[in-house]
């Protein structure tokens, strides 16, 4: 992740001036429907430029109307993208390109989720699946900005419009807290037969991976390419035994309801070294890359040893949708578990980092797990650093009945270094840590700025109900955005029940859970 906050200004044409010209007057319907929308210039040109367009009597025509347009505009970004390929100079141009080929075409995958004839589509699930598109338009920028490398490529790749599309259809669609369609209180992507398996406490593999050849893969990466030849989409477990994996692993979006079992955290271990230092995005430094949606996880070290001198270093990065890891540990330094998109859920985890070293912008509960801040080399630790860009998008980090404290190579020099809870990664960054320990090591002010005043207007930051010595409010920031919630009602928004609908999917895991506070 970067270290300063995305301002970059893109150049765009003034659309709404040309579609006067172009087309004559915007339809009255058109102008009174956009006129509420953030992005008015933007929703009238696109949407008087589709010719074939149904009448807009109420708002559902309307979300509609721009669910669609903003689909073609993101399917013609992406094949735009795909064609700049030759224009890139050098590796590492080439490297956030490639990025941006992946990002675009997950993000027109989303935006087709909503209008999917197949599979009805919830208010709630739209607002989930629109942010997550809305931030992979933001990963694609981020990498070329990050590897400095956006000069030439950059504004031929970035489309301002696509962006400002969903932004304005997440703006219409606001509201959507109704949980999604589910049968019989488990999610429709959960098979009859899959229920006794994933209740099951120890769920029989499909195949075992071994070192020592006693299981059908010596690696994970063969398991991973035979689950994308099996037949369907049920569940599919791989048991991973104990050692050390030195291999980067990728779930592609196609790998559904793929589940990961080791034998133990420190016993089954996945490790990589990628990272910005070495060359690599943030995005593509992960160990272990998640995509494909309905990911379980239980007992596996996540790894990434490239080490504070390297910089952004992933560990796992997660972008699967109603996702969730069980008695796993993240070890690394700058930006561990990049909890991207989507809604996850982690349960006795441990997270080990030092700068953002919790960062993204899924919709994430992190539930009874130990964080543990490591020894910094710049003296400064920050354990999140959440990623909304939108005010409308229904993502935030959430730690709750969880312990915030000190490694045991910080526990010794806590003295001489800062650890905050988080800091303002985008504009409207927005984390909440209730009934959560907090060690010593949290420093008093508790939060810190990004850059200057970036930010702490629009940040929403909550602590609620929290223990420890490093809990005490009296001398936290007073930012705008900052707040100590008092109000059970309050905190109530942010539990796995009401953030991440968890009482309608969790128990189809068997992963324990509180749905409430």
């Amino acid at each position: 992740m970067k270290t300063f906050p995305n301002l970059v200004t893109l150049l765009v044409p003034c659309l709404f001036i040309i579609s006067s010209t172009v087309y004559g007057d915007t339809n009255p319907e058109i102008s009174s429907w956009c006129a509420q929308t953030p992005h008015p210039e933007s929703c009238e040109y696109f949407l008087a430029e589709n010719k074939d367009s149904e009448p807009l009597n109420h708002k559902p025509d309307f979300i509609r109307a721009l669910i669609k347009i903003t689909l073609k505009r993101a399917e013609h970004a992406e094949s735009n993208t795909r064609g700049l390929g030759p224009k890139c100079r050098n590796k590492l141009e080439k490297s956030a390109w490639e990025d941006c080929c992946e990002l675009y075409e997950n993000t027109v995958q989303r935006i087709n989720m909503t209008i999917d004839p197949h599979k009805p589509c919830s208010k709630y699930e739209m607002q989930t699946w629109l942010s997550t598109a809305l931030t992979d338009l933001e990963t694609c920028r981020a990498g070329f900005q990050e590897l400095g490398v956006g000069g030439q490529l950059l504004p031929l790749i970035s489309n301002n419009n696509v962006s400002k599309l969903i932004s304005n259809t997440l703006a219409m669609n606001k509201g959507g807290s109704e949980p999604a369609s589910y049968s019989n209180g488990f999610p429709t992507w959960v098979k009859p037969g899959d229920r006794k398996l994933l209740q099951s406490s120890s769920p029989t593999p499909n195949v075992v991976v071994a070192q020592d050849g006693s299981g059908n893969f010596k690696t994970i990466g063969e398991a991973i390419t035979a689950a994308g030849k099996r037949s369907g989409s049920s569940r599919y477990v791989i048991h991973v035994k104990a050692g050390t994996y030195k291999e980067n692993v990728e779930i592609g979006t196609k790998l559904t309801n793929i589940m990961l079992t080791g034998d133990g955290i420190g016993k089954t271990i996945i490790t990589g070294s990628k990272s910005v230092g070495g060359g690599a995005t943030t995005f593509k430094s992960a160990t272990v890359a998640v995509d494909g949606d309905g990911f379980i996880s239980r007992g596996i070290t996540y790894r990434n040893t490239a080490g504070p001198q390297n910089h952004q270093a992933v560990a796992l990065r997660s972008d699967s949708d109603l996702s969730v890891f069980y008695q796993c540990s993240f070890e690394g330094y700058q930006d561990t578990l990049y909890t991207h998109a989507n809604r996850q859920f982690y349960k006795q985890c441990d997270i080990y980092g030092t700068v953002d070293f919790i960062f993204g912008n899924a919709a994430v509960v992190f539930q009874n797990c130990n964080i543990y801040a490591r020894n910094p080399p710049n003296k400064v630790n920050t354990v999140t650093a959440q990623g909304r860009t939108d005010p409308n998008q229904n993502t935030g980090t959430v730690i709750q009945n969880s312990r915030v404290l000190a490694a045991s190579d910080l526990s010794g020099s806590t003295g001489s270094v800062k650890t905050y809870l988080g800091r303002p990664w985008k504009q409207y960054s927005r984390t909440v840590i209730m009934e959560t320990n907090l060690d010593s090591v949290v420093d008093p002010a508790g939060w810190l700025p990004w850059s200057g005043n970036f930010a702490l207007d629009t940040l929403y930051y909550g602590e609620y109900l929290n223990t420890g010595p490093g809990s005490s409010t009296a001398n936290r920031v007073t930012w705008k955005g900052y707040h100590v919630i008092s109000s059970a009602t309050e905190a109530a928004k942010y539990t796995v029940g009401n953030f991440i609908a968890g009482g309608s999917w969790l128990p189809a895991t068997n992963v324990p859970f509180t749905s409430g506070l």
